[in-house]
């Protein structure tokens, strides 16, 4: 019974994989009309990844989610504001530096800048505004601020930036936002949002708890816009 459940699991997987896969196999074909240089490997490489996926969202399910949702809701029994505040800024810095997207933008930029923007410093200026976007997300749930009110002026911030910023850090400025919504970052972050509105007494986990995501790539916008004008200025 438990072998019947790992495949039909395994099988929901793999469906999420075999439509784009179809798609870029019918593109290469037909419209490009070249053919797989290795179908041994490719065949291989479709079973990897998905037992990898799968692997992955059960280990995911089992830990990460459960372990962030629980670290929000019992945040809250800290009496002080700022220190659950600054917790959430520290698991979102140190979640960032593991994220796998992020480490292969900050490649891909090292290399195309010819070493001027180093990886290692993007990627600790991304998460830093990860970071910083994780904790004005937990302030708006612990304050019970309307979303609107947060996430206008940070979206102002953003526009001012990006009209004074270097040409190439706006569209990596977007990227780092895009790369920082990872498999490590998303899971535990949404979790512990969650977690903590849903304790919170008359705060409606729902309109609070969801957003923050959003909230952290905005910080990582906002972090490399300003590195950008350190750049510019200094």
């Amino acid at each position: 019974m438990r072998f019947i459940e790992v495949l039909t699991a395994l099988w929901e997987t793999l469906k999420g994989i075999l439509p784009l896969t179809a798609i870029l196999l019918l593109f290469q074909v037909l419209v490009l009309r070249k053919p797989l240089e290795n179908v041994k490997d490719f065949m291989l490489g479709i079973v990897f990844a998905s037992i990898g996926l799968h692997l992955f969202l059960k280990g995911t399910n089992m830990s990460l989610i459960p372990l962030g949702d629980s670290v929000g809701r019992n945040l809250y029994v800290l009496d002080r504001k700022w220190l659950i505040i600054l917790i959430g800024f520290v698991i979102g810095y140190f979640g960032t530096l593991v994220e796998p997207a992020l480490k292969t933008l900050a490649l891909e930029v090292e290399e195309l800048s010819a070493g001027a923007i180093p990886q290692k410093l993007l990627i600790h200026v991304v998460a830093g505004g990860f970071g910083f976007g994780m904790a004005v997300g937990l302030y708006k749930i612990i304050t019970n601020t309307p979303y609107i009110k947060v996430v206008l002026p940070l979206l102002a911030i953003v526009f001012v930036l990006s009209i004074f910023a270097p040409q190439p850090y706006g569209a990596i400025a977007m990227d780092s936002a895009s790369a920082t919504t990872g498999p490590v970052n998303i899971p535990i972050n949404m979790a512990l949002a969650v977690g903590l509105a849903s304790i919170i007494e008359d705060v409606d986990p729902l309109l609070a708890g969801f957003g923050v995501v959003g909230l952290t790539s905005i910080g990582a916008m906002i972090s490399v816009l300003l590195l950008s004008m350190w750049v510019k200025f200094m």
